[in-house]
């Protein structure tokens, strides 16, 4: 087992305090074992002044990684699973899921104010979102927010929007709670595959005995239903789609949303099946959407 572990991070305060929840948990597991976070800019935070499907999807946030782990100046990459493309390269396997955080969305309004100033734009880059914010608040707009969680607050206090919307998990792994205003339900906003969950990737064939315990075997479940069903579907980054499962005893419970883009329609569903076989649920609900007549 190597003596020094590297970890491969974007840069942001929020992907480097859930490298820093990695690394303490490998320090702890294994005295004497020096870890190190190697943070980068990856071409998804460089580029803030365009929507990211029209850049090429979240794998702009995640290829920097990828190459420091294949050129072996990284030993393992620590991402928000919900950012991680669903398709990865065989050679860099994910290879652990952390305990899943709060996966619901939150409601963030400018410092001050009690209610969403409808007059000005609610600031929101994930169609995902907006469609679903849409049905709940008939009267807003939307424009692009980009940009990491303190860049969108300040944008937001300096008056350019009159909300945005956070993921909780995010805020509360930087101590900003008291920024949220409203958390919605699952049922109200179905969660982006893999909110709230973080996501440990390497190379194959490497040894990573020294990660022993740390995956959680329900977020596992859970997320590679909900990946399924976002792979099955040919969701990007682009796509709005969302997916969220819950596991009960053996019962891995499923649901989720989806636009059609060709036809417009909207598919909000849920289907429930077997822990043991998670993706043939996602691969299930998926085909559901996509047939509907069968």
């Amino acid at each position: 087992m190597k003596s020094k572990i590297v970890i491969g991070s974007r840069e942001s305060c929020l992907a480097v305090v859930q490298s820093e929840l990695v690394k303490e948990y490998v320090e702890k597991k294994n005295s004497g074992m020096q870890v190190e976070i190697l943070t980068m800019k990856t071409t998804g935070d460089k580029i803030l002044n365009q929507a990211l499907e029209k850049m090429g999807g979240k794998g702009l946030f995640v290829k920097e990684l990828d190459l420091a782990l294949l050129e072996k100046r990284s030993d393992l990459s620590v991402h928000s699973l919900k950012d991680v493309p669903m398709e990865l390269p065989e050679e860099l396997p994910l290879i652990g899921f952390s305990h899943r955080e709060d996966p619901r969305d939150a409601l963030i309004l400018p410092q001050g104010a009690e209610k969403i100033d409808f007059s000005k734009p609610i600031g929101c880059s994930s169609r995902r979102r907006m469609l679903q914010l849409k049905a709940l608040y008939p009267q807003a707009y939307f424009e692009t927010i980009r940009g990491n969680v303190q860049t969108r607050l300040r944008k937001l206090d300096e008056g350019l929007f009159g909300a945005t919307i956070l993921a909780v998990a995010g805020l509360k792994r930087l101590g900003l709670e008291n920024r949220i205003s409203r958390i919605f339900t699952t049922e109200e906003m179905i969660p982006a595959a893999g909110q709230g969950i973080l996501a440990v990737q390497g190379r194959a064939g490497e040894d990573y005995s020294f990660l022993e315990g740390y995956s959680c075997p329900v977020s596992e479940v859970c997320a590679r239903a909900e990946r399924a069903f976002v792979r099955a579907l040919g969701g990007s980054c682009s796509t709005p789609v969302a997916a969220y499962a819950t596991l009960e005893d053996e019962t891995l419970n499923l649901r989720a949303f989806y636009l059609h883009e060709a036809s417009g329609r909207v598919h909000r569903g849920a289907l429930c099946g077997s822990a043991a076989e998670p993706e043939a649920l996602g691969e299930q609900l998926a085909k559901s959407f996509l047939y509907p007549e069968c």
